[in-house]
Parts: C-alpha cells; structure tokens; sequence
C-alpha cells in the first residue's frame, strides 16, 4: 500500500508540470512534438510503476505489426482491464497513435486539457451516430497522416477474468478506411486492478494477434474474429482467471 501512495503521488505530481508544458507548447506548435512529449511523460509512469510498485511487462507478437515504411492504415483492438495499457501502448507501439475516448475525459483539469491539444477523437457516449460521424471522419484524416487509431472494442474497462460486450465501432471504421484491425491481448488487471489505487507486483502480458484484414467482410464478422482472438488468448495467458 505504501508503495502504491508513493506511485500514484508521484503519477500526479509529474503529471502537473507535463501537462502545462503540452499546453502551452500547443500555442506554437501541433501534431509529433506534443504527441512525444505526452509519450515521455506515459513512459516515465510505465517506468516508474515498475521500479515503485514492481509491474513489469512481456510484450509478444510485435511481428505482427506492419512495417512503419508501408503506410498501411491500422486500427489496434486491445483488450481493456486498466489504466496501464491506455499509458503503455504509445511506448509500445512504433507509430504514432490517436486514442478514441469518451469526452468527459477533458474534464479532468490538466490531464483534460493536455490531451484537448493532442490529435485525438473524443466522442460523446449519449449521441452514437453523432460519435460514429465524427469517429469516421476524422479516423480516415488521421489515418491518412500515418497515424494509428486505437479503439478499445469493449469501450470500458471489464473486470479481470470478465468479457464486456465488444462494440462495432472499430469494425465499422475498418471497413470505411480499409485499415487492419490488430486485435491485442492484456492481462493488465491482476497488477493494476480496474478502479483500484493498489498495485500488485507481477508481470503484464502483451500479446499482439495477427491482423485482420477488412475486405470483403461485414463488421460483425470482423468484430467476432477480434473478440474470438482476444478471448481465447487471455484464457491461454491467464486460465485461473476464467477457471
């Protein structure tokens, strides 16, 4: 528990003069250099949660990745149990990401206003087809610009050993972008548990799927072969959890 208040002080108390940064950096300039510097400052937590609090992590299957050189539109699906993965992919991933998130996140005073300046879709939950519109409009500009969308198909946390229901968002806009969907199992919730301020030592397994390609294929089928992925790569990488 101690180490858990030194990790989540110091997780806000850097956020603080990082967040500012970005924020008035924004005033001058847009785009990478306010991207990798939110990046520093996620690396820095992921960093710090394992020398603080002892969350370590594997990654498997980046193979699967396309190279950055091919300019191929891709769409990451992980699997979401806690705030480490949301930190931890744009340190991970060797692209440029954009998050699609709900807006009450630019509520939060910094944090909300830090990510307000960042090329990110936030969507309103109460209005679907607006969300929708707005996902699929500026998805492809960002696409475009070589970026790579990350949905999470579930939308929300899901308890670990859960499965939530999986949305047809990042389907949908696989098929209107003709981008890859990249399913991605993580077994984050046994060392950052959802709505828990406790970490618990252990080791994060990241797997990376095969892409799946959209052509051809209607979204429910899409969003089934990302589910079925994922499902079964987290009762292979934690069975005691749905035991």
């Amino acid at each position: 528990m101690i180490r858990s208040v030194i990790f989540f002080t110091w997780l806000v108390l850097s956020m603080i003069p990082c967040a500012m940064a970005i924020v008035l950096a924004s005033i001058f300039v847009r785009g990478a250099p306010l991207y990798w510097l939110a990046v520093c400052w996620l690396a820095n937590i992921i960093h710090a949660a394992r020398l603080i609090g002892g969350v370590n992590w594997r990654v498997q299957g980046l193979e699967n990745l396309p190279a950055a050189d091919t300019n191929q539109p891709v769409i990451l699906c992980p699997k979401h149990q806690s705030t480490w993965e949301t930190f931890a992919m744009p340190m991970i991933m060797p692209q440029p990401l954009a998050y699609v998130f709900k807006r009450e996140l630019l509520m939060i005073p910094l944090f909300g206003w830090a990510i307000a300046c960042l090329d990110m879709v936030h969507i309103d939950r109460g209005r679907p087809q607006e969300a929708w519109e707005k996902v699929a409009r500026q998805g492809r500009a960002l696409l475009a610009r070589g970026l790579w969308i990350i949905m999470f198909p579930e939308g929300t946390r899901t308890v670990r050993g859960s499965q939530g229901r999986y949305k047809f968002g990042p389907a949908r806009l696989a098929r209107a972008t003709d981008a890859m969907l990249v399913p991605i199992a993580v077994t984050s919730g046994q060392c950052w548990p959802r709505r828990s301020f406790r970490l618990r030592p252990g080791v994060i397994d990241v797997s990376i799927g095969p892409p799946i390609l959209p052509e051809g294929r209607d979204p429910e089928d899409l969003i089934s072969e990302v589910e079925h992925w994922i499902e079964r790569e987290m009762r292979r990488l934690t069975p005691d959890d749905y035991a």
